[in-house]
């Protein structure tokens, strides 16, 4: 019932705002608008005349109100254009200039004038190539934009790859990524959340190819429109979708030592309707991890010790169809459909010790296999209304994601004589969770420089979790029903000004078998501040503060206990409250001769901190809110260009660690943690790029756990082949060294539990890509679902903890 309630409020509210909407229009008819379209050819040679500049210029005040430039086939299109009388200006160096009358009408607001014959002048010009170059990366007012298109050693890589050069993030050895010191982010892909990330960040980056990527948003400070989930930042990923007329596409595949993949891209654009697709797969060719694993009870004076491998796979496969129509110039409608499968596991061996004190009391074999898997479909639907007052802009979206995953774990303990030690330990855990999404968005600029935002959201969960292996099943549901408002606009001619306010109600209720209950629910108000100085110098000053929440993901809550390792056995807590955020932030960015530098400090408080703690007398490690976190840290990015071909960068973060366990009143001492990126990237002539990068993460101190350093280092050569439709190249990454070792330590006063993995990083891989079509790009502004929250967890991944004993590949 409160679920119905909650969506009937949110309708209602959706009605008003879309009545607000029209009262904001003035309450006048729209004009039905239409498109002039024509192909521009040479008079003597018949060739199309690409990059000639059409004008539309209307009759009676002889002002410009559309213009465009003609594609490679000469073909030019003129949306938005409203019934009345034009000159239709034709332009391009070489030619005469021409123009023609033309007229649209209510009745026929499509005109198609054919082929547009130009005369060439009797002078000829030679051909001038205009190249121009994204920067890698771009600092904006609520965000810092790194450009992935840009590098090239991410070639065969996934977004886990690119992630690890993102400014400010750092990514762990499964994957997770963590931004400014916190774990707390909400990942996006396009602006859009994925059921896929619900349940493993990991793997869900891992089904993405770096070559699809387009660029990586990291918003610090997000404003109030924005949902209050993710504590530590939002990170989007957006991909590289096409909107232009014609077929066209990529084909691309990566062969290498550690992982393969092959994706497809084909859109097609005709008139007002735009199809897109893309589909890939990955396989990672298994290796073996080395896992040597110390567990000490200083209480019981027992001591465990094993040694041993593990051989991970992983494969999946990605698929999406996203359709586009333009209803007329104010209306526009879009939807996507996206499926993911996959799937990864593990088999394994190892030799073990028990011993109390000194004296070996038994020794044993323990082999395990493990298989996860996960299957998820996304739908999302969106209209977008805007009218003749520029900026002016009225969406509802709806989402629903379907997700489907399974856990599966079956291991043998046998003694030297082979005989088994115990029964077999089976564990088999199926877990659905389904999210239903609906949110209606208003922009009216009051002016140029005042602009109103606001807009409603609910959003409907239902997790559910089966065990085969015993009758404790988990039942979760969570509803969220959250309204914003933002206001922009200018406190002086260099200072911009950003301000909001959301409120959040939340209601969560479900049963975990027979012996747990919970119903909780919680309202909260999140404001958000941000105001930047333009200062001389092309330099910008910028102050904000927001406060935000962190819920836990279902990996958090799964009561599943996952018992492949007995002596390293992992269960989820469906008791944990949301973390929540205060956090204050004083950036500074300059340009310096087209060199960057972009500084930042911040402090964040973060209160009912989740993290993982061990209890040694169960062999158990699950999640607590551990108490409150007080965090300072600073961002310094850079980059500097010695010769016109040649740019470096790089990059250093460092944030503190203090955190007061509320229970007992005991603090954990001021750590710092710390990372650090270098790049180097050389242009040549003839289509040639090479490029060599470094990142080093510093040992992680948090509570109770320690995660040892990590050094990633690589180089890729590309090469522009076939007229620049297509590339090839080779990368290589920790080249000097198979494996990477990382040391995780949990310690406590009466125990050690420590683990050390040699995860066989070094790699070495053959890339090729391939454009076809030819396109003429249109921009255009798309709205849709941003479910920013869910905290993620940080090294298990997948449903209930996921295979233990080693990482993922």
């Amino acid at each position: 019932m409160k679920r119905l309630l909650l969506l009937f409020a949110f309708l209602g509210m959706m009605i008003q705002a879309n009545a607000q909407f029209t009262l904001g229009g003035g309450g006048q008819k729209v004009t039905i608008t239409g498109r002039i379209s024509a192909v521009i050819t040479d008079s003597a040679t018949k060739a199309p005349v690409d990059y000639a500049t059409v004008s539309l210029i209307r009759v009676k005040d002889n002002k410009s109100v559309n213009g465009g430039v003609t594609d490679a086939k000469g073909k030019v299109v003129l949306q938005n254009v409203a019934p009345d009388q034009y000159k239709l200006s034709i332009g391009f160096m070489g030619y005469k200039s021409k123009t023609i009358l033309v007229k649209t009408s209510q009745e026929k607001p499509d005109l198609n004038l054919g082929n547009i014959l130009l005369t060439s002048t009797s002078s000829n010009l030679k051909e001038v190539a205009i190249v121009g170059k994204t920067p890698m990366v771009e600092t904006k007012i609520d965000k810092l934009v790194y450009n992935a298109e840009q590098d090239v050693t991410t070639a065969g890589g996934n977004a886990s790859d690119v992630m690890r050069k993102v400014p400010m993030v750092s990514v762990d050895i499964d994957g997770n990524p963590s931004l400014r010191g916190s774990s707390a982010v909400r990942v996006l892909i396009n602006g859009k959340p994925s059921g896929t990330m619900s349940n493993s960040v990991a793997d869900a980056l891992k089904m993405i190819p770096a070559e699809e990527i387009k660029s990586v948003e990291v918003i610090t400070s997000p404003s109030a429109k924005y949902d209050a989930e993710g504590s530590g930042g939002i990170i989007n990923i957006i991909t590289k979708k096409k909107t232009a007329q014609g077929v066209n596409g990529t084909v691309g595949a990566s062969l290498g030592t550690r992982q393969n993949n092959g994706n497809f891209s084909l859109n097609v654009k005709q008139g007002r309707l735009g199809i897109t697709s893309s589909f890939g797969g990955q396989y990672a060719i298994p290796q073996n991890t080395r896992v040597v694993s110390q567990n000490d009870n200083y209480t019981s004076n027992m001591f465990n010790s094993q040694d041993g491998y593990t051989k991970a796979k992983r494969y999946g496969y990605t698929g999406s169809v996203g359709l586009d129509y333009d209803i007329n110039g104010y209306n526009s409608l879009s939807t996507n459909i996206k499926y993911n499968d996959f799937s990864n596991g593990s088999n394994g061996s190892f030799n073990g010790t028990n011993r109390l004190l000194d004296s070996v009391t038994s020794r044993y074999l323990r082999t395990s296999s493990n298989d996860n898997s996960l299957n998820n479909i996304d739908w999302s639907a969106d209209y977008r209304k805007t009218t003749k007052k520029e900026g002016e802009e009225f969406t509802v979206s709806g989402q629903a994601s379907f997700g489907r995953n399974t856990a599966k774990f079956n291991t043998l303990v046998t003694d030297p004589s082979g005989a088994a030690v115990g029964p077999a330990l089976i564990g088999d855990n199926t877990g659905k969770n389904n999210e239903y999404t609906l949110q209606t968005d208003y922009v009216y600029p009051f002016s140029k420089n005042v602009i109103l935002e606001t807009g409603v959201k609910g959003i409907l969960r239902n997790i559910k979790s089966k065990y085969e292996s015993s009758d404790q099943d988990f039942d979760y549901k969570q509803d969220v029903g959250a309204a914003y408002g933002v206001l922009s606009f200018k406190l002086a001619k260099t200072v911009d000004v950003k301000g909001g306010l959301r409120a959040e109600y939340t209601d969560i209720h479900g049963v975990s078998g027979s012996s747990l209950n919970f119903n909780n629910n919680y309202f909260n108000l999140f404001p958000s501040a941000i105001i930047s100085k333009t200062l001389k110098g092309n330099s910008t000053l910028k102050l904000s503060y927001n406060r935000r929440m962190q819920r836990p993901s279902l990996s958090y809550l799964n009561p599943f206990l996952n018992r492949n390792d007995p002596q390293n056995q992992q269960q989820g807590n469906p008791s944990l409250s949301p973390e929540l955020s205060d956090i204050v932030e004083l950036g500074y960015s300059t340009f310096i001769k087209g060199s960057i530098i972009n500084a930042s400090i911040f402090y964040r408080n973060t209160q009912d901190v989740i993290q993982s703690l061990f209890i040694p007398e169960k062999s158990l490690t699950t999640y607590f809110n551990v108490g409150k976190n007080k965090s300072y840290g600073a961002n310094v990015f850079a980059t500097y260009n010695p010769l016109p071909k040649w740019t470096l960068m790089g990059n250093f973060s460092l944030n503190t660690y203090d955190l007061l366990n509320t229970q007992t009143n005991e603090r954990s001492g001021v750590y710092v943690n710390y990372s650090a990126f270098a790049r180097s990237a050389i242009s040549f002539n003839g289509g040639w790029n090479t490029e060599i990068f470094g990142v080093y993460n510093s040992e992680k101190r948090v509570f109770q756990n320690t995660s040892g350093p990590m050094v990633f280092y690589g180089g890729a050569f590309k090469k522009d082949i076939m007229k620049k439709k297509a590339t090839v190249g080779i990368n290589v990454l920790n080249v000097f060294s198979r494996d990477l070792h990382i040391r995780n330590e949990s310690k406590g006063d009466t125990f050690l539990q420590s683990t050390n993995i040699y995860y066989p990083l070094r790699s070495f891989g053959v890339n090729f890509s391939y454009k076809f079509g030819k396109v003429s790009f249109t921009s255009k502004k798309k709205k849709g679902i941003n479910n920013d929250d869910l905290k993620q967890e940080e090294g298990a991944g997948g449903l209930g903890g996921g295979a233990t004993g080693g990482p993922k590949q």
